[in-house]
This record gives C-alpha cells, sequence and structure tokens, in this order.
C-alpha cells in the first residue's frame, strides 16, 4: 500500500467528501421537511416517502464505495486525517443550506481541523 498523493487519491478523496457532504445535506433536507404534527411511525413514513432520504442514502452508498478505493491507496491514519475535512465541510454547508449557527468555538474548531488536514496532505 502506497502513501503517494496521486491524482486518483486526491479525485477519491475529492469524491468522498462531497457525497459524504451531500448525504448529511440530503438526510436533514428530509428531516427538516417532516410537519411537526407528524409523531411515531408517521414522522419516519413521512421522511422515507421524501425523495433526499433517498438521494442521501446513494450518496452513502458512493461514500462507502470512494472510501474503501481511498483507503486502498493511503495508509489509515492519513486516510482518516484527511477525512475529518468532511466535518468542516459539513459546518460550512449547514450554515449555508440551512441557516445554522457557527459559534466561535466551532469557527476555531474548523480552523484547526482544516490546518490539521493541511498538515497530512502536504505530508505525501
Amino acid at each position: 500500500m502506497g502513501s503517494e498523493i496521486t491524482p486518483l487519491v486526491i479525485s477519491l478523496w475529492l469524491i468522498n467528501v462531497l457525497v459524504d457532504s451531500g448525504g448529511q445535506l440530503a438526510f436533514k433536507a428530509a428531516a427538516s421537511q417532516t410537519p411537526s404534527t407528524a409523531t411515531g411511525m408517521a414522522h419516519w413514513r413521512f421522511m422515507m416517502a421524501r425523495p433526499w432520504i433517498w438521494i442521501g442514502g446513494a450518496c452513502y452508498v458512493v461514500e462507502f464505495i470512494a472510501w474503501l478505493a481511498f483507503l486502498s491507496l493511503v495508509p489509515l491514519s492519513d486516510g482518516v486525517l484527511l477525512g475529518s475535512i468532511n466535518i468542516v465541510a459539513i459546518m460550512v454547508a449547514g450554515r449555508l443550506f440551512f441557516q445554522e449557527k457557527l459559534a466561535p468555538m466551532r469557527v476555531a474548531g474548523i480552523v484547526l481541523v482544516s490546518i490539521g488536514v493541511a498538515v497530512v496532505g502536504l505530508k505525501g
């Protein structure tokens, strides 16, 4: 197993970030569309009827395949650290698409995770 950062590794990493983030956003969209009057099984039936839930599931299938391919090319310790950028992407996307708050400590976390991913990525 090599540890070079090749165009294939970068492509798989970007695919992973995009589909993981897309899956999380799709699940959030499905959960956000549920009427407040839907409780119990009605809540779940409503969500399962939304296209967003199925888009999220499809994203996770693609992400699983991309993640396995990515991990076959990089050491696990590097892969997991590089995969941490998903947290940043999801937090920023949550802010953009769902107007979620980014408190100062979360922004500090975004900066620190981004620096850590850059350091790991530059190592290669």
